[in-house]
């Protein structure tokens, strides 16, 4: 299948102000995809922009908003949708978590990915569209410092899922997929991650990066979103991706 370009196309991104949004938006915009980046801090937000110029729109809101999600798809009707946002968890054991601490992720990452799937759907989208949720490894193998996470990881995969078998039953072409991002030090929640991690083991921190093996870089993430983002072979399913590259979630 022929790959699609996406110069003239518009490509919106959520929590673009740092970690791999930030390089999802950078790689996306470097395509010549005009990228609309949507992030509740507005500094960062304006540091990409004078980064990456008029390629760059900058929307200050809060992506788990159903009438921004609304909104900004009927403004600027995107080719490419990636759903990159999402909260913090606390790094503490289960029973060191509140109710509240444990469902942060579900009322963060999965809301908002339900948002803006509907919307999608809803729309719907122009038919070549992708919409790509990032989920996490973690929703592979669990996460017994971080509450709720790994579960609302899970289900942000499911989400994509439900998605791409309801544009297929109604044939509107519109691609849905997840990227589960393996755990890295390269971004601020990873770094904490592993902090966390190699404290529970007993491990000092360099020695239990190393034990990752070779870490996943922002940068890469942003390459392999575009990649999948221009590759119709990549759709309806879910990935994990890994330094070592993309493998099918089966």
């Amino acid at each position: 299948m022929p790959s699609q370009e996406l110069s003239g196309t518009t490509a919106i991104v959520t929590g673009a102000s740092r970690g791999f949004g930030r390089a999802i938006a950078a790689a996306l915009s470097a395509a010549g995809a005009s990228v609309v980046g949507v992030a509740r801090s507005r500094g960062p937000l304006q540091d990409l922009q004078a980064e990456l110029g008029d390629t760059f729109t900058p929307v200050v809101a809060d992506a788990t908003d159903p009438v921004v999600a609304g909104q900004i798809i009927d403004t600027y009707r995107p080719r490419t949708l990636v759903l990159n946002a999402g909260a913090a968890p606390l790094s503490r054991p289960i029973h060191h978590h509140t109710w509240q601490t444990f469902s942060r992720n579900w009322d963060v990452d999965v809301q908002h990915v339900f948002h803006w799937t509907r919307e999608a759907l809803l729309l719907p989208l122009d038919q070549g569209s992708t919409v790509i949720a990032v989920s996490s490894a973690a929703a592979l193998r669990g996460s017994p410092l971080s509450g709720g996470y790994a579960g609302a990881k899970a289900t942000i995969r499911f989400i994509a899922g439900y998605a791409a078998a309801e544009s297929e039953r109604r044939s509107l072409g519109i691609r849905f997929t997840s990227v589960l991002p393996s755990l890295t030090p390269a971004t601020d929640l990873g770094a904490a991650a592993v902090t966390a991690y190699a404290h529970r083991q007993g491990s000092d921190v360099p020695s239990f990066v190393e034990s990752l093996g070779s870490p996943l870089t922002p940068e890469q993430v942003g390459k392999t979103i575009t990649d999948v983002a221009t590759d119709p072979r990549h759709g309806n399913e879910a990935y994990l991706l890994t330094s070592a590259g993309l493998s099918a979630v089966g």
